[in-house]
């Protein structure tokens, strides 16, 4: 087996040794499945109720993609606007980063007084934990352009709006996609966290009803399924980006 394959398999191998461990404290030191379920006892709640996560797996799914979407538009659009304009970089870069620094999870009993128990707020919900990393690096790949290329570009008839579109974008691509990688597990979070506590569907609804029914095993079963619908989303992103911007990974390979 060459590196290559070593790496590959790597995140495979830790996951079988963790969960292997995992089961081997529990069932020797008696761990009580109220308190801590093994990875069996998961699996056993998980088949028993496969149908049941699975529709409540489904709801937070889409939920999430529609808050992510909405997210990788507003984060695009305002991410151009402040990357593209030093006057709208020093008007708005510092509002944003204060929003962000506000929790969340506080937005979700306002959000459910103006939208109701729902989807909505967790669609919401979703979009203003991830637009931030969208935005922040839209931005940053637009503003970090090299003056010396766009002073070129200029010279030869270039005018702004093409500096900024025909370069400035491409190379904020690699930005892009790292940013696309955070946001959606981020999302997720946000989802799961309005669900707990602003719908009667979703895998944050089905934690609370496990965790008040003591089916410890069901609930961890929940968030083992969460992390891996992020984990699956963020792969996929992981190939985009390799297709996509090749030239920047091997640029950076170069020296």
């Amino acid at each position: 087996m060459n590196k290559k394959q070593i790496e590959l398999w790597s995140p495979w191998l830790l996951l079988a040794f963790v969960l292997l461990l995992w089961q081997v404290i529990c069932s020797g030191f008696e761990v009580s499945e109220f308190i801590f379920p093994s990875p069996l006892r998961i699996w056993n709640q998980f088949w028993e109720f496969k149908s049941t996560i699975a529709a409540h797996a489904w709801r937070t799914y889409w939920v999430t993609m529609a808050g992510f979407g909405l997210a990788i538009v507003v984060g695009v659009l305002l991410g151009f606007v402040i990357g593209s304009s030093r006057l709208a970089y020093a008007a708005v870069y510092p509002l944003m980063t204060a929003f962000n620094a506000l929790p969340k999870a506080a937005f979700v009993p306002i959000l459910v007084v103006w939208f109701g128990i729902g989807a909505g707020p967790a669609i919401l919900t979703a979009f203003l934990i991830s637009f931030f990393p969208i935005m922040v690096n839209i931005a940053t790949g637009l503003a970090t352009l090299e003056p010396e290329l766009e002073d070129v570009l200029r010279v030869l008839g270039a005018k702004r709006w093409d500096v900024l579109v025909k370069v400035g974008l491409p190379r904020s691509m690699p930005y892009f996609f790292g940013s696309l990688k955070v946001a959606i597990t981020l999302a997720f979070v946000g989802t799961t966290v309005s669900e707990m506590t602003a719908a009667n569907e979703g895998i944050g609804y089905l934690l609370i009803s496990a965790g008040s029914a003591m089916q410890m095993g069901l609930a961890f079963a929940g968030l083992l399924v969460v992390g891996a619908m992020a984990m699956g989303m963020y792969e996929l992103f992981s190939i985009i980006e390799k297709n996509t911007t090749g030239w920047a990974h091997r640029g950076s390979q170069n020296p």
